[in-house]
């Protein structure tokens, strides 16, 4: 699949294609350098389909919950819109710890989405990589625009958990 512009949409002013943003990571010629460099690539992922990267992403212990099917429906059904960073905080190399607030746009059955989340990365000094812990909305903020999430749908956050374990237990 050769994607001329990258599902992240890294910079709209000059968009970036798939091979020179994420592709190498999803890939796995790459290990994303930063926890914002992972979360867009997460979130590329979902654009190509490749799920085996999303749920390798997640930290291990993080993995119980994690449904392959639901996260290969939503990828597959839903049209991925871009990425907005709102906030990093750390996550940069050297560091052990990051968070990424991020709004993910998509559309599903012809409605634009939105998914808001403040998401917890951590640096594995043994693999040498950054993994996605875990998220919640920020306190006070909408973390999705449009219809809903059923209690039993796959959080729309990615985390291949179902909606009511992950950030609707939030709710």
């Amino acid at each position: 699949m050769t994607l001329q512009t990258c599902p992240c949409r890294k910079s709209a002013s000059a968009p970036i294609s798939y091979a020179d943003c994420c592709q190498p990571y999803v890939e796995g010629k790459a290990k994303a350098p930063s926890a914002e460099a992972l979360m867009r690539s997460r979130y590329a992922s979902f654009g190509v389909g490749a799920i085996d990267y999303l749920i390798g992403t997640v930290a291990p212990e993080a993995r119980d919950d994690m449904e392959r099917g639901p996260l290969e429906a939503w990828a597959r059904e839903s049209d991925w819109l871009g990425l907005d960073i709102v906030d990093t905080v750390d996550g940069q190399p050297g560091d052990k710890t990051g968070i990424v607030e991020f709004i993910a746009h998509f559309a599903r059955n012809g409605t634009r989405e939105e998914h808001h989340e403040r998401s917890n990365f951590r640096f594995d000094e043994s693999a040498q990589c950054w993994y996605f812990v875990d998220g919640a909305r920020p306190r006070g903020k909408t973390i999705v625009k449009g219809a809903q999430p059923g209690r039993n749908d796959p959080c729309t956050c990615g985390s291949g958990k179902k909606y009511k374990k992950c950030c609707g237990a939030a709710a």
